[in-house]
């Protein structure tokens, strides 16, 4: 039977062992669609007790599903991939109730989450050791590839399907079991559907694990429960830095991704049709809702008028709404609390002399009380000290700085705490390339914008963006460990 993933299937329930079963305790979250405000559906409020239990099923999954052949393994994975595919409609409609995630969002994130599963198949197959001779006659000595054990995995809820995904497939298909957190406002799409799409995969009872809560209450049960050999977190870098510092205290591994103050260069040279194209898309889409989406905009002074002024029309000219509408590009903001932090950062940065070119608002929204919809907004006049530029205001913002010359634009770049993402447009590849070497950030995006995610390659940041990484061997090296095994064929002779 085909798992029913609509919005209307019964979700109030935790998957632990292979079961849907209900809290330990009697509270539940109300799950709210940003769009129109009115509650989709409700999950139990996990309590410490169901953190338990699936950790110790997990624990006790994990030793039979390390010795399962590398090719079920491979199979699981690829029949997850196969699945995102087969039910894309229906989890961009997810997204869209859930995560105020627009037509181009959904599709978007299972294009991502499929990449990163169809990656994650080829681990059990790249799980290799290798030999190496010995100083101690007779000896051989053997170094292997194992997992790790129990995986956490804490999840986002601006990308839950692919940001989950990209921890859940890797820690599987190495052989290792997963208890899976996801946020609060979107426990379906960072959670619940993972267990409905690998129960129809066929992984064994115990393997996948969900547990829907509040941070408050579980969280640091969560990042630090006993069981837990690798901490997978996504989020704001004050909550990773807590989730790390908890984990640290069972000396698990931990992989954190963290915030972001993504700049876009744009040189006097540049090409402006390309970058203002990038710079729209940078933005917006998501409703800047993005880690790795464009904080600031970082304009030379020959071409910063003409370029606020093309900015400011391609934001205004932007259809704005509900995520139901398949001609939305911006839509609502997943929360008040989001909203109303955005706006505030807009506000300061106009006390401290930002003029608001366009936005810089809410925009009304038939039936609903208190839109969250954020007008797409440009702000000119910026400094990188003003609250919307220092900050990561993770909402369609658009902070647009002056720099003289490359010198100073790679200084105002780097100025910020952060150092996850960034692009560049000068006038070639090899200037854009010069430019980008100086940046201190993970990754670099030359004649593009920040927002890139290729499951064949590394994502990880510097400074207070993250430790550890995803994608690629780099996730590979954080769900597994090496083992040295060494082999004496010869009697050794000792001292004494």
């Amino acid at each position: 039977m085909s798992p029913d993933l609509s919005i209307d299937a019964d979700w109030n329930a935790q998957y632990i062992d292979g079961e849907w079963v209900s809290s330990e305790g009697d509270d539940e979250i109300s799950v709210e669609d940003p769009s129109t405000r009115a509650e989709i559906t409700r999950v139990p409020a996990g309590v410490e007790a169901d953190v338990d239990a699936a950790y110790e099923a997990a624990a006790a999954a994990q030793p039979e599903w390390e010795q399962t052949p590398p090719a079920e393994r491979e199979r699981v994975a690829r029949e997850f991939a196969q699945l995102l595919h087969e039910y894309e409609a229906e989890i961009s409609e997810l997204l869209a109730h859930e995560a105020g995630g627009s037509q181009i969002m959904g599709a978007t994130s299972v294009q991502i989450a499929s990449d990163q599963a169809a990656e994650a198949a080829t681990f059990p197959r790249r799980m290799k050791g290798e030999q190496a001779d010995s100083n101690v006659p007779g000896k051989e000595n053997l170094v292997r590839r194992v997992p790790q054990g129990v995986v956490t995995v804490i999840s986002p809820w601006n990308f839950p399907v692919n940001l989950s995904g990209r921890a859940i497939g890797p820690a599987i298909a190495t052989g290792n079991t997963v208890v899976v957190k996801p946020a609060t406002n979107t426990p379906i799409t960072g959670g619940l559907l993972f267990a409905k799409l690998y129960e129809e995969a066929g992984v064994p009872d115990g393997v996948v694990n969900v547990v829907t809560g509040r941070g408050s209450d579980i969280g640091d049960a969560v990042a630090g429960h006993p069981e837990s050999d690798v901490v997978t977190f996504t989020g704001s870098t004050p909550v990773g830095r807590g989730v790390g510092a908890t984990a640290g205290e069972n000396l698990s591994t931990v992989s954190l991704e963290l915030g972001g103050n993504n700049g876009h260069i744009v040189t006097a040279d540049a090409d402006l049709d390309a970058a203002i194209d990038s710079a729209v898309f940078g933005s917006f889409v998501h409703q800047g809702q993005v880690c790795i989406s464009i904080n600031r905009h970082i304009v030379h002074e020959d071409v910063y008028d003409e370029y606020v002024e093309r900015l400011t029309e391609r934001a205004e000219s932007l259809p704005v709404g509900s995520a139901h509408d398949e001609e939305t590009v911006v839509a609502p903001i997943i929360s008040e609390s989001q909203r109303d932090q955005m706006l505030e950062y807009v506000d300061e940065s106009v006390e401290e002399g930002a003029t608001v070119e366009t936005g810089g608002e809410t925009v009304p929204m038939d039936g609903v009380d208190d839109s969250l919809l954020v007008a797409p907004t440009v702000l000119s006049g910026m400094t990188n000290e003003m609250s919307a530029a220092c900050h990561e205001h993770f909402g369609p913002i658009a902070p647009v700085i002056p720099f003289s010359d490359v010198d100073e634009a790679v200084e105002i770049h780097n100025d910020t705490q952060y150092g996850l993402s960034g692009s560049v447009h000068a006038g070639d590849v090899g200037t854009g390339m010069q430019i980008a070497e100086r940046l201190d950030t993970g990754m670099v995006h030359v004649g593009d914008q920040p927002i890139n995610d290729e499951a064949h390659v590394p994502f990880s940041g510097t400074k207070a963006s993250g430790v550890g990484a995803f994608n690629t061997t780099a996730i590979l090296d954080e769900v597994t460990e090496e083992k040295w095994i060494s082999l004496q064929h010869e009697r050794r002779d000792y001292p004494f």
